[in-house]
């Protein structure tokens, strides 16, 4: 506020829902994050909140990203993490022998196969979300938070087949205990932003996300 900074777009986390009750997960979701990641995000948010009520003339949005992957579809920016987590980025790491092998972190979770499952949504049609936001922040000048995702699900094991498949490469997959602070299930409830903000998304397909995420990976 004393730089004259009166709009703020927060990058958000579907990790402040915790283990949500719904699924998909609205915006009204009970916050109740199980990990310090999603504790942050959401005490930032409080703290937003705070600010938009003292100074009315501060507003602000927050994106709630559920899993962003894939590249830049002209293979000009990626993710760029030696050691990432990323369930994507890892496998495709693993396919081209950076890794020995990639762990499943449990295959007892209350889902189809066992494993976990995520929204995963490209970055592309992310940034679009960004800018569709601000649009809507300068014109509106009122606060809200919106969902990133596609409103469905991929398991663990579902992605790793679909890495596969796009790279041609076998790798080794080793099953090992589950991790603390991963919910069984995340998924978006996208209608609002959809709706209010008249987001299209346009690279929802699992093969064409991992396929922008090795070709820039092989780069």
């Amino acid at each position: 506020l004393e730089e004259d900074v009166n709009s703020l777009i927060f990058s958000s986390t579907a990790a402040v829902y915790g283990i949500p009750e719904n699924i998909p997960v609205t915006e009204d979701e009970r916050l109740m994050p199980i990990n310090p990641y999603g504790t942050s995000k959401m005490m930032t948010k409080l703290i937003l909140k705070d600010l938009s009520s003292a100074y009315k003339e501060f507003n602000y949005i927050s994106l709630r990203y559920f899993n962003v992957a894939g590249a830049d579809s002209k293979n000009r920016i990626g993710q760029a993490y030696k050691e990432s987590t990323h369930l994507i980025t890892r496998a495709l790491k693993t396919a081209k022998g950076e890794f020995k092998k990639l762990e499943i972190f449990g295959t007892n979770y209350p889902t189809p196969d066992g494993t976990c499952i995520r929204d995963y949504i490209h970055v592309d049609d992310l940034a679009e979300a960004h800018i569709l936001a601000l649009e809507y922040l300068l014109k509106n000048r009122k606060s809200d938070v919106f969902n990133c995702g596609y409103g469905h699900g991929y398991s663990v094991r579902e992605v790793i087949e679909t890495v596969k498949r796009v790279t041609g490469i076998d790798f080794i997959v080793q099953e090992t205990l589950p991790r603390e602070g991963d919910p069984p299930v995340l998924i978006a409830d996208s209608k609002k932003i959809k709706s209010q903000l008249n987001w299209k998304p346009k690279y929802n397909d699992l093969f064409y996300i991992i396929k922008t995420a090795w070709e820039w990976e092989k780069k």
